[in-house]
């Protein structure tokens, strides 16, 4: 006999996809695809498919007890304790920090471990409460981008409804890679539209080799790109004065740019040929076109002007508030289905706003004893995907900074707590996920006990939170009222158990089309090309046609993208994965790599201010010379050398948001021999 529950992905993914577990007697629960989910249709990816019937439900692989160090920080000495003696003791250590030194000496670090939606955001309650200092989680990945679209079009988490693409003549995909990132998306929304695909990259991804035009540019010139796209639509009548004229704000500020930028210049400034850029033009301003920007786009150090020169496109094309039409760069679906995130995450419940820091600065200011007592880890590992990393590691081993980390595995940033809780995996506990591309929401459902003594993000904060002696109601809502709440706020007229039967739900039968009122929240509720906001804040006026400059000589400009086999950094501990993605490899232009003397498959050292690592080298012709990739999510701990490529990373910062430009890294290579310790990092 087995029994078939529905439940869905809470990966940091684009897709959402729907699951169904089997559960059969005396067998470990078998995770799939779930047919009737208008994403997965059936089918999980590769990566998900493996990690959630492998490393998720080993037993052995997991956190299943509370610990506490016992010997010297990054040992990954610990011995088990009970609930109560890890709740007492971080009760014990916070309130003597408090009492001291002040609540914003505890600092708190997190993000997308898991996005189901309680898990995510429930443990904020208890530190607004407090009053500690937070880690702004988007500065680590998209806080530019943010930003910029803020300016311009007043919101940034408001995109286009992906069903509108059977509408759309054309799709174009600007630095977004769907292929490693929204598997789904790009195997089949992609490739079942009927609109012609222009991707933008670099990098000849999946996606782009898939697409009908590939415009591969070197790093760091997109917003070049973007005016002499602009030259070519205005040149050829594809601007719509009429919607210029009523719902932009600064467009005459920028015509002499655009009349500048010709395709010829495009092909200088850019790289990509002067007859891809107007062909390309003549693809999108056919129209109508969507416009989905990538994430990894605005991690460079222009990033926030890259990303208001993109939106320059359907700002004069007239792509915007009708079918077919649309600029996206993330939906947040709970906001759109009435989920307040702020009572969610008790935002109310902070006296004042708690203060932030980027990043950017965690390495540093971590490190200062004067400043941070504490340090708390949860849905992330920091100790593997933070810049910074050796100074980052000399913070952490302080003996006087009390850190708590809380995961479901034993990762890098655990080694080096001083007290490390056990957090349930998504398939032990019920809660709410959400898409941030398509509009749906998915139920998550509890289909087995918690793995050993592991419980849910938000059992362990209610847990703290009684330790600590704290009466305020908010911070011990269960889940099932949490539940309740949440789809009261949806208005969906069904509850949980109808949701578990139904597993997730489209918001709207039809597809949504954003800013069809043509009304935007900027200052002059138009979308502003000028901003007086950007200029308050230092920023020009107006997006500009930058391009960054070649890397300095004898230098080659790293790009760290997402991987096939790993998200993020999740999924980098199962060992089929492992096998699958190989040892770490750089990949380099045959050009760059003979000029160095670096054989294909030789070991290379990647050098920069930061320190050193050695890789394997990997040729790989369809590269950018003067571009070097090293996909990212290794965790150091499992590797022989003990690093990984954000070793190399210094926390440079993006033009916007306190953001990171981990893709303006600039490193010199050369061949070294290949050892078993030194060929894999």
């Amino acid at each position: 006999m087995s029994t078939r529950i529905r439940t869905n992905c809470p990966r940091d993914c684009y897709d959402n996809c729907g699951i169904i577990v089997e559960l059969r007697d005396g067998a470990q629960p078998r995770v799939l695809g779930d047919p009737d989910h208008p994403v997965s249709l059936g089918r999980l990816c590769s990566k998900c498919a493996v990690a959630y019937n492998g490393v998720w439900q080993d037993e052995a692989a997991r956190l299943t007890r509370p610990l506490r160090r016992t010997g010297p920080k990054g040992s990954g000495r610990f011995e088990p304790i009970s609930w109560d003696e890890a709740c007492r003791e971080v009760a014990e250590r916070f309130s003597a920090i408090i009492e001291r030194d002040g609540a914003q000496a505890i600092l708190h670090t997190h993000y997308s471990g898991t996005l189901s939606l309680i898990a995510f955001m429930f443990p904020n309650r208890l530190f607004n409460c407090l009053g500690a200092t937070e880690v702004d989680p988007d500065s680590i990945c998209n806080a530019a981008g943010h930003v910029a679209w803020t300016l311009q079009f007043g919101s940034s988490i408001q995109g286009f409804d992906p069903r509108t693409a059977q509408d759309a003549s054309a799709i174009l995909v600007w630095g977004a890679n769907p292929s490693h990132s929204a598997p789904h998306a790009h195997e089949r929304w992609l490739q079942d539209t009927p609109a012609r695909v222009v991707v933008v990259d670099p990098i000849r991804t999946e996606t782009a080799a898939a697409a009908d035009l590939h415009l591969q540019l070197r790093p760091g010139t997109d917003a070049a790109l973007a005016f002499s796209l602009l030259h070519c639509l205005e040149r050829d009548g594809r601007f719509d004065a009429a919607f210029i004229a009523a719902h932009t704000l600064g467009f005459e500020e920028i015509r002499p740019a655009i009349a500048a930028a010709t395709p010829a210049w495009g092909e200088c400034a850019t790289g990509v040929p002067a007859a891809n850029i107007e062909a390309a033009a003549r693809i999108y301003g056919a129209g109508p076109a969507l416009l989905w920007a990538g994430q990894g786009l605005q991690r460079q150090p222009t990033g926030g002007n890259v990303m208001r020169a993109i939106g320059l496109l359907p700002a004069l094309t007239g792509n915007v508030g009708k079918p077919g039409a649309g600029f996206y760069y993330l939906n947040i679906t709970p906001i759109f289905a009435g989920i307040d995130l702020g009572w969610l995450g008790g935002a109310d419940l902070a006296k004042v706003p708690p203060p932030k820091i980027s990043h950017m600065d965690l390495a540093a200011r971590l490190g200062s004893p004067d400043e941070f007592k504490a340090f708390v880890s949860w849905n992330t590992n920091p100790l593997a995907s933070a810049p910074r990393q050796e100074t980052l590691r000399a913070a952490c081993a302080r003996e006087d900074l009390f850190t708590v980390a809380i995961d479901c595995f034993p990762t890098d940033t655990t080694r080096y707590a001083d007290i490390v809780l056990p957090a349930a995996g998504f398939l032990e506990f019920d809660d709410l996920t959400f898409s941030y591309f398509h509009l749906h929401l998915g139920v998550q459902a509890k289909v087995r006990e918690p793995i050993g003594e592991a419980l849910p993000n938000q059992e362990i904060f209610r847990r703290l939170a009684h330790a600590l002696g704290r009466t305020e109601a908010p911070l011990f809502a269960g889940d099932t009222t949490l539940i309740e709440t949440m789809l009261r706020q949806t208005a969906l007229g069904f509850d949980f158990t109808e949701f578990k039967r139904r597993g997730y739900v489209a918001l709207g039968d039809k597809p949504q089309v954003f800013y069809a009122d043509r009304k935007f929240e900027t200052p002059s509720g138009r979308i502003e090309i000028a901003s007086a906001q950007a200029e308050e804040m230092g920023l020009p006026r107006t997006p500009q046609p930058w391009a960054d400059g070649p890397p300095a000589a004898g230098h080659l400009r790293l790009l760290t993208p997402a991987s096939r086999w790993r998200l993020n950094d999740s999924y980098a501990n199962d060992a089929h994965l492992q096998a699958q993605a190989g040892p770490a490899r750089v990949h380099l232009h045959p050009d760059d790599a003979r000029r160095a003397g670096i054989a294909d498959g030789g070991g290379v050292r990647l050098a920069n201010e930061c320190g050193s690592l050695d890789l394997l080298a990997h040729y790989d012709a369809s590269l950018l010379p003067g571009t070097a990739v090293a996909y990212k999510g290794r965790w150091p701990l499992l590797e022989p050398n003990g690093a990984n490529v954000n070793y190399l990373y210094g926390a440079a910062r993006a033009d916007m948001g306190e953001s990171t430009a981990v893709h303006g890294t600039e490193v010199t290579i050369t061949p070294v021999a290949t050892t078993a310790s030194a060929a894999v990092a």
